[in-house]
């Protein structure tokens, strides 16, 4: 009987024997955790391929489940997952801090790593993926943006051959669910913002969604992928989706459009620009169709065009496709082995483009003639003004629409709008997308 021969996944190996299966331990019993030991279990036809070995939680006993097979070790010590060396973890803990040192030795132990972690991503990406090519592991994460949408994949590989400019989507499901909510129904955001809370939607605290916090670590991840640069997450300009009131649904309505929070990064020629916030998109786009929790995407490239995505964002089943899919890849990894850098990107500002801006006053002579003043002063020129009847005097909402202009002329001419004694509520500037996305 000849001797077995365990193949290092990735790493060609010459033999004959049938190669074992892939060995995984699961860092994290959570919503995806579970999901993802779930298809595992429920797919018998995997089992050549992937082996679930270990499952480590806190407070294990709670977690354990039957239909898990009985030979996998659950256990609370995450030393007990690298002493039995696995060929890869999955990490599917959440948080930066507490991960990042697990994460790292285990691509200093050559043990590859599959993630959903876009925040760990967004911090440290261009070191892990470092670190795994000097050991000869592998990094994955098509989990970690567009849940179960295939989008880094699309990316990396389906796009390969373009050159890729841009890149603009729907990348966060609660406040998607939110905003289009909000437009159907005509409520206020609180109560929308309180139901997605109870249906799960949306976190108790909902910070990290609705001021672009998680959508901003996602487009880090995804100028990555697409430009093979590091935009560092501070610096990404991010609007919070709170100002937005059914005023502005009303008024973006007359305009043709609705509005989305929106992720942007755009190659331009001295870096990139990149953005974060809510803004008009026309209501026969993709992106203003996209209704509900779903991700919708949009890849621009100097020779294919519009490249669209779309699908589940999130939730335990979608997320854990995208894992147990990055794992049947590394099954399949042979020979060589891609050496994935991001350097550094510059960010810098936008091309010109044309505002939605709308005002809450205290209605009193002369308001029009101050705004078309200070817009005037910074050479923004007015596109259209429209004010709804019915409104009180003391709360007047109206809107002023302006063509394409420079982001820093018109913030010079809002700073000194906001000056002015009448306002009832600050004045809001939403970004007008007027492309195609599909």
């Amino acid at each position: 009987m000849s001797a077995h021969v365990e193949p290092d996944f990735g790493v060609a190996v010459q033999s004959n024997e049938p190669r074992r299966p892939m060995r995984v331990a699961l860092l994290g019993f959570g919503t995806v955790g579970n999901s993802v030991a779930r298809i595992l279990a429920e797919r018998p036809e995997l089992a050549d391929r992937i082996q679930l070995t270990h499952v480590y939680n806190r407070g294990i006993s709670r977690k354990r489940v039957e239909w898990v097979a009985g030979d996998v070790v659950w256990t609370e010590q995450v030393d007990d997952v690298f002493a039995a060396n696995p060929d890869v973890i999955v990490e599917v803990m959440g948080g930066v801090d507490a991960v990042y040192p697990t994460v790292t030795r285990a691509l200093r132990q050559g043990i590859s790593v599959v993630t959903a972690n876009k925040m760990l991503l967004a911090q440290h990406a261009p070191e892990l993926l470092q670190l795994a090519a000097e050991h000869h592991a592998l990094i994955r994460f098509e989990a970690a943006v567009g849940g179960g949408v295939p989008l880094i994949h699309g990316v990396r590989e389906g796009l390969a051959g373009d050159m890729l400019t841009g890149v603009a989507g729907i990348l966060n499901g609660t406040c998607n669910y939110i905003l289009s909510r909000m437009s159907d129904t005509n409520e206020a955001l609180e109560p929308v913002l309180a139901d997605a809370q109870r249906l799960g939607y949306a976190e108790a605290d909902p910070t990290a969604d609705v001021d672009g916090h998680d959508a901003a670590a996602k487009l880090v991840v995804l100028a990555g992928i697409a430009f093979r640069r590091f935009l560092q997450l501070d610096d990404i300009p991010k609007y919070s989706i709170r100002p937005i009131s059914r005023d502005d649904f009303q008024y973006a309505r007359q305009l043709g459009c609705t509005i989305r929070q929106v992720s942007q990064v755009q190659a331009m020629p001295d870096g990139f620009h990149a953005f974060v916030g809510p803004v008009l998109v026309p209501s026969h786009s993709a992106f203003g169709r996209n209704d509900g929790a779903n991700n919708v995407v949009s890849i621009f490239g100097k020779y294919g065009g519009e490249s669209a995505f779309s699908g589940a964002g999130a939730g335990g089943p979608a997320t854990a496709v995208a894992v147990v899919s990055d794992l049947l890849a590394l099954t399949q990894r042979s020979g060589r082995r891609d050496v994935e850098k991001w350097v550094p990107g510059k960010l810098t500002a936008a091309a010109a483009r044309p505002y939605y801006l709308r005002f809450v006053v205290h209605d009193c002579p002369g308001i029009l003639a101050t705004i078309a003043a200070a817009l005037a002063k910074q050479h923004v020129n007015l596109d259209a003004v429209l004010q709804e009847p019915g409104h009180p005097k003391e709360r007047l909402p109206f809107v002023i629409t302006v063509e394409a202009c420079a982001d820093n002329a018109l913030r010079t001419a809002l700073d000194e709008i906001r000056s002015a004694a009448w306002h009832a509520d600050p004045p809001l500037a939403l970004p007008m997308l007027t492309g195609s996305y599909s």
